[in-house]
């Protein structure tokens, strides 16, 4: 079978998934749809480019005219949406009603909570709704929902993940690849995580810990919001612990913990010299320009971690990934770990391997498919699993 999909927003993220959706994906059609016709364009030239075949079209859309979103949607059988997180739960009814499966890059909590409230209203419509996929949210819980599967009852769950220069330049030592307004969605608020079994709400900037990375070196690790995603409360009652934190390089903490105790992760809007503004606009406004790049080479490291018992004893596993700029295509890391998990799940979503329902992303999509089908794309998934926490490791294996 061949399948027809749509891909809203045709930045970074959505061209490297119309890529991955034409080549692995069974696709006859991949539209990349953006506000901005001449992008969507250039993206579905770059597609049909590396592929050497006509696969990608592209057409202009803006995601806040409603009527035109239905229109579009009619005959496609996966919408991934690449827009930024405030469009999504209006997509999603758009999506239902129109019977067309929908995903996306999610990025807030609430929202996916709302989406996943349409369960009965996608379930009368036989579509797949998964909010909240891509690199962070996504592949952290993807890969925890794997490492947990590999033990016999899992009780603690740990995930890092982080997206960092290769070579890192002062003083932010930091470079941006995805939407700045999914960044700063990501330093305000908090995160809910599992602690002791219950629901546990954590500030952003707190619990500041470094872990060693090789190659990377020693990292800043601590809480910012949003990458658990909805998994504390799948797992409530069955999981004692479930949190996720971010990686950075040293001093980045001290930096961001600053800028969001001024204030400027803030919407509500101040005045200043008479006028209104907002904290946020004016920290994208001067913080943007300046992690901005042409060629973004970074790397990408996901890390999840699963301790309980297996055949009876202590057991501890992981599953990690870390994934670098590609010379060949031009793809940043970001841009593969995050356009390919959102792919791979919209593909699931087609071929009708995940529930029908507006499902959490970790109960529609088993990890172990989801290694399976990375590992197709040359992703290097390592796994390990050792006899107790930080006990000898008795077996590493990799695809």
């Amino acid at each position: 079978m061949s399948f027809s999909y749509m891909v809203l927003g045709a930045g970074r993220q959505g061209l490297a998934a119309a890529y991955d959706l034409a080549k692995f994906g069974d696709a006859a059609r991949v539209t990349l749809a953006d506000v901005d016709a001449s992008l969507a364009k250039e993206s579905a030239n770059k597609v049909n480019q590396l592929l050497g075949r006509n696969v990608a079209e592209a057409i202009a859309l803006d995601v806040r005219d409603k009527a035109a979103v239905r229109r579009a949607f009619a005959g496609y059988d996966v919408v991934l949406s690449a827009v930024p997180y405030f469009f999504n739960l209006g997509l999603t009814r758009i999506a239902i009603e129109s019977g067309v499966s929908f995903c996306d890059l999610g990025g807030n909590t609430d929202i996916v909570l709302e989406q996943h409230a349409l369960h009965d209203e996608a379930c009368r419509a036989g579509v797949r709704v998964v909010p909240d996929c891509g690199m962070g949210p996504g592949m952290g819980n993807t890969l925890a929902v794997h490492a947990m599967s590999l033990l016999d009852h899992a009780q603690h769950v740990y995930i890092c993940d982080g997206g960092l220069p290769q070579h890192p330049t002062p003083p932010w030592n930091y470079q941006l690849t995805f939407n700045i307004e999914g960044l700063t969605n990501e330093y305000y608020g908090g995160m809910t995580v599992l602690r002791g079994g219950k629901l546990t709400h954590i500030s952003c900037f707190t619990e500041l810990e470094m872990v060693e990375v090789p190659p990377l070196g020693e990292l800043e690790c601590f809480f910012i919001a949003g990458g658990a995603s909805t998994a504390p409360w799948t797992f409530e009652g069955k999981l004692q612990t479930y949190e996720l934190k971010v990686l950075r390089y040293p001093g980045n903490f001290a930096q961001l913990k600053a800028f969001s105790d001024l204030g400027l992760f803030e919407i509500a809007p101040v005045e200043v010299d008479g006028a209104e503004v907002i904290p946020r606009h004016v920290f994208h406004a001067l913080f943007e320009p300046q992690v901005q790049a042409e060629v973004i080479k970074d790397v990408c490291i996901v890390r999840a971690r699963a301790v309980g018992t297996k055949d009876g004893a202590p057991a501890e596993t992981a599953a990690e990934i870390i994934d670098y700029y590609d010379e060949a295509t031009g793809f940043s890391a970001m841009q593969r770990l995050t356009g390919w998990h959102f792919s791979i799940v919209a593909a699931m979503m087609a071929r009708g391997e995940t529930p029908v329902g507006a499902l959490p992303l970790e109960l529609a999509v088993p990890g172990d498919a989801f290694v399976r089908e990375a590992r197709k794309r040359g992703l290097h998934i390592t796994e390990s699993i050792a006899e107790s926490a930080g006990a000898e490791l008795v077996a590493s294996f990799a695809g």
